[in-house]
């Protein structure tokens, strides 16, 4: 029961409770488990992520809630029911939920997640990198670049490489193969990290 990509492509939230729901840590965990290995139950993801099956219970529900998740019909039993994600991506607009009482807070904290998120997805391929074959090895890439923008000619950029990568995930996904993570990040910075 694993493996099976989500039903829909992107969700996009639009409701700050929603937003707010999804900033919980471990229930960004878990959707980001059942986006990456497809179905699995509340218990298999505790295991997974070191929590209680209660609390991976109660957050699934949660998730569900705002749309996020389901739980599959037909699949399991009453005690050991089967989740899966709604959508393999999730998407808001920042400046409409800036808008909004409260906006601003959840944002950052989402923010700071996703960063953590990322953090730790590229330390763990620093730490996979030399027992990954030369073939992958290779083929992984990591890209700084650099460019003098407006925040319009950014937004530009930024939608062209989304929609190249979509349509990468529409047209050239291959069956059976490894899960490949791309992060398309783009952002101002004061002064240059040393």
């Amino acid at each position: 029961m694993t493996g099976a990509p989500p039903p829909g492509e992107a969700i996009d939230v639009r409701d700050l409770r929603a937003l707010r729901a999804l900033a919980h840590p471990l229930r960004m965990s878990l959707l980001g488990a059942l986006r990456s290995d497809g179905p699995s139950t509340a218990s298999r993801l505790a295991e997974r992520l070191g929590e209680s099956s209660g609390a991976t219970s109660y957050h699934l529900r949660q998730l569900a809630g705002f749309g996020f998740v389901e739980e599959l019909p037909g699949e399991g039993t009453g005690r050991e029911r089967w989740w899966r994600a709604m959508h393999r991506s999730t998407r808001w607009d920042t400046d409409e939920l800036l808008d909004q009482p409260g906006g601003r807070e959840v944002v950052d904290e989402l923010t700071d997640r996703i960063v953590a998120h990322q953090r730790r997805m590229l330390a763990a391929f620093a730490a996979e990198r030399e027992s990954t074959d030369e073939e992958w090895r290779a083929a992984a890439s990591l890209n700084d670049w650099a460019l003098r923008l407006s925040p319009a000619r950014a937004r530009e950029l930024i939608g062209e490489l989304n929609d190249v990568v979509q349509r990468w995930r529409d047209e050239h996904e291959e069956d059976g193969q490894p899960l490949v993570h791309v992060l398309l990040d783009l952002f101002p910075l004061r002064s240059y990290p040393l």
